[in-house]
């Protein structure tokens, strides 16, 4: 184990790996890489891909602008992969409101949707067979706080960048 730094006040520093918030991280991203391998394998669509195709599927009303906001993605990055999506015959294009267009699963896009969300509940199942009930809830619930809190923290340091 690495050696400890001390606090101000008196209390050790802990080493990165030791620290929540690398901890989630990592975790967070071997739960990405491993669905995003059997993604890739069962039906031929990326991460970003499989979470555009579902936020979609969760609200039909979504146009561009609203599905990066919700992807907390780049306007861009999700322009890119919605225009894959089109160009595959997973996604439509409808006329909204305005100049704004809506998107859409198409009956392909629908197919690959469920199979996809399919395949995470599965993965979800597995993940919480090795915590109890309680384990669960109070995971959740601390997720909850973790992420309140750190949205929290953001809009504190956007504030403290947009100040300087």
């Amino acid at each position: 184990m690495p050696p400890m730094v001390k606090r101000e006040g008196g209390g050790d520093l802990v080493p990165i790996s030791e620290l929540l918030s690398y901890r989630l991280s990592r975790t967070s991203s071997a739960l990405s890489r491993s669905a995003a391998l059997r993604y890739r394998r069962e039906f031929d669509v990326s991460l970003g891909e499989w979470r555009t195709i579902a936020l979609i599927a969760a609200d039909p009303t979504l146009t561009l602008n609203r599905l990066a906001r919700r992807a907390g993605l780049d306007k861009a990055q999700v322009s890119r992969v919605v225009r894959g999506l089109v160009e595959r015959g997973l996604v439509g294009r409808t006329e909204g409101s305005g100049r704004s267009r809506q998107l859409a699963l198409t009956e392909a896009g629908v197919t690959v949707y469920r199979g996809l969300i399919a395949a995470a509940n599965e993965r979800d199942a597995t993940f919480a067979e090795v915590l109890s009930g309680e384990e669960v809830r109070v995971l959740g619930r601390a997720l909850e706080k973790l992420t309140d809190l750190a949205l929290s923290l953001e809009r504190r340091e956007r504030d403290q960048l947009d100040d300087d």
